[in-house]
């Protein structure tokens, strides 16, 4: 990287960002090039920014499948994907309607806020959706969680009938930069994915976007994702860590390491100062034993496990943001995170 900074004052950035200014872009790149002798002052300062808007609260979210494997898509990371070799992943019959709602409930009653409902493939039928619509309308009659569908790619129209029954987000990653997309996907593209992430917020739905880290992208790419999602206006961003899954065409990737993981996440809070950061699929297997330094940058967490791998599980993650002095964050049904999206990116 050219133009490296020394000594950077990384409270002093943290400072600028709280008062409404911006982190450069060339700033962005050298907190992923410092040192590790320069990690606790990185997350600490991030951690200022996280502590100004959240406290120490932890948003809890929970997802639950509604089809899964045998996707039509060819994502490199993914084991439900075409590309994946057959027996990857196992395919499941869709959940009934009692079983999601039950899901809701559970939910719940571990904490959470939010309740993500996943169905693989390239995006519903508009029969779908209106089965979908039905089954939210159903949680939100009786259970005080917002609700958040993962469906794909989705229509302007789709979009509005979902609203129309009550959804209150959708989650659809940008995944990378648009550089490095076609590397990673190639049965559709980066634009598709802008487009439903468009149509998703004129329909006034929140957008949940993210992506997934080490995925091959360069330090490069990393930031560009923030900026793109910053540009967006994202209201909830998902982090993942590339958890490489047998089968996949990604099968040999490295693992990112713990500290490479944490200073991603502080650059995503830094560009993101007041945007929900939620640390995601592939945190126990990348970040091991100092998952919990991740809330230091991140204010959300997915828990009880991820679409096609594992987590360790609600009791563990409770007694992890117990260990640190950070608590589950009760937030009402309709509250939604607020800020300012003219200042919260960084400067390309």
């Amino acid at each position: 990287m050219t133009g490296v900074i020394e000594n950077m004052d990384w409270q002093e950035i943290s400072r600028r960002v709280t008062d409404g200014g911006q982190i450069t872009r060339l700033e962005a790149l050298q907190m992923l090039h410092s040192s590790d002798d320069e990690l606790l002052s990185v997350l600490d300062a991030a951690f200022t920014l996280r502590r100004h808007h959240f406290g120490r609260g932890v948003r809890l979210h929970v997802l639950r499948n509604a089809r899964r494997g045998g996707c039509s898509e060819d994502c490199a990371y993914c084991s439900q994907s075409m590309r994946a070799q057959p027996g990857t992943a196992k395919r499941h019959p869709r959940p009934s309607r009692d079983e999601i709602v039950e899901g809701a409930r559970e939910a719940h009653r571990e904490g959470a806020i939010r309740y993500g409902v996943v169905s693989s493939g390239r995006g519903p039928t508009d029969a779908e959706v209106i089965e979908m619509g039905e089954i939210v309308h159903a949680i939100k009659t009786e259970v005080p969680l917002q609700v958040c569908l993962s469906l794909g790619l989705l229509s302007p129209v789709q979009a509005e009938h979902l609203k129309a029954y009550g959804v209150d987000r959708y989650h659809h990653n940008l995944e990378t930069a648009e550089r490095h997309f076609p590397r990673l996907c190639t049965t559709h593209s980066y634009k598709d994915r802008v487009a439903t992430a468009r149509a998703v917020q004129t329909a006034g739905l929140a957008l949940c976007c993210g992506g997934i880290l080490g995925a091959g992208e360069t330090v490069e790419d990393r930031v560009d994702l923030a900026i793109a999602l910053r540009d967006l206006g994202v209201d909830t961003i998902p982090v993942n860590f590339l958890d490489p899954r047998p089968g996949t065409p990604l099968e040999r990737q490295p693992r990112m390491s713990p500290a490479d993981c944490l200073r991603s996440l502080a650059m995503f809070r830094f560009v993101h100062p007041a945007a929900d950061l939620c640390v995601a699929g592939g945190r126990e297997s990348c970040l091991g034993p100092v998952q919990a330094l991740a809330l230091y940058p991140a204010n959300a967490m997915f828990t009880n496990g991820y679409l096609t791998t594992s987590g360790q599980g609600g009791d563990a993650d409770r007694a992890l943001l117990d260990s640190v002095g950070f608590q589950v964050d009760e937030v009402s049904h309709s509250q939604f995170p607020t800020r300012d999206r003219t200042t919260s990116g960084a400067n390309q």
